[in-house]
């Protein structure tokens, strides 16, 4: 997808801009775990060092809460494209885009430095055995002999706030989408603005669903075999999914691909 972005001078709009980060995130944060998943699956010796555990959870969190809040950012995207469709190039320009998604990075480091350092200040007796398939915050907090209240306070008020800041962006976002669009006339008209959101809202719907049923939730209530399942689901098939969801919709992504293909044939 990225590369399809990067070739083809008709997805350098914001919308792809936008998306091409969500692909890079995407990559991202299923490299940092899968990998040594696979090797784990493949290896009698699951051994890892502390370093590493923590290197890992640190930089899946940062591309985990990435992805969130650019979801947000797409959805305002939209909003401007579907509700002030002329001042559309003058709002989203180049520059400000590169801006809201330089701070979509910054929310993500700036939470994931905030549970990495609280993570750094607890003690680990033993045996540490992770619960898991890889180093994630909640498995981590479980194996301190520590008090390891206040770390999961702030990862449920870090989580919730960041996913309660979002949401409403894009609830507010798409609520004057659905309005400017019960406003248009025609059905042709409709049909196609409200293709353009389909898939972004199937994206925010699998992501945030599978996100907040792992992280936002009190501990007593916290099932490890439960949140195993869900982070399959958010760090594997959702990051295989997103390319399907954005190009199956879209007759121009469509349209490239099957170009690119036919031109790296006839070069063959």
């Amino acid at each position: 997808m990225i590369i399809l972005i990067w070739l083809n001078a008709q997805f350098h709009t914001p919308m792809y801009f936008f998306l091409s980060n969500l692909s890079f995130c995407d990559i991202c944060y299923s490299t940092v775990f899968a990998p040594k998943m696979l090797v784990n699956f493949l290896s009698e010796c699951k051994s890892s060092t502390f370093l590493a555990c923590v290197l890992q959870s640190f930089f899946f969190a940062v591309y985990v809460t990435t992805e969130g809040i650019l979801l947000s950012m797409m959805a305002y995207d939209r909003y401007v494209a579907i509700t002030n469709p002329l001042m559309y190039t003058v709002i989203m320009t180049h520059s400000i885009c590169t801006q809201m998604v330089l701070a979509c990075y910054l929310g993500g480091l700036i939470n994931s430095l905030t549970h990495t350092i609280g993570l750094l200040r607890l003690d680990f007796c033993g045996p540490n055995i992770v619960n898991h398939f890889f180093c994630d915050i909640p498995p981590l907090l479980k194996l301190s002999c520590s008090d390891a209240h206040i770390n999961e306070m702030l990862l449920l008020i870090f989580s919730g706030v960041i996913a309660i800041f979002t949401f409403i962006i894009i609830i507010v976002s798409y609520s004057h989408i659905i309005i400017a669009i019960l406003r248009i006339r025609s059905v042709e008209g409709r049909h196609k603005a409200f293709s353009t959101c389909a898939s972004h809202l199937t994206a925010v719907t699998l992501f945030y669903g599978s996100v907040a049923f792992s992280y936002i939730q009190p501990s007593s209530q916290y099932s490890m075999e439960q949140e195993k399942v869900s982070a399959v689901f958010y760090t594997l098939i959702i990051p295989m999914l997103n390319p399907l969801i954005y190009s199956l919709r879209n007759k121009d992504v469509k349209e490239a691909a099957k170009r690119s293909i036919c031109m790296s044939r006839s070069t063959s």
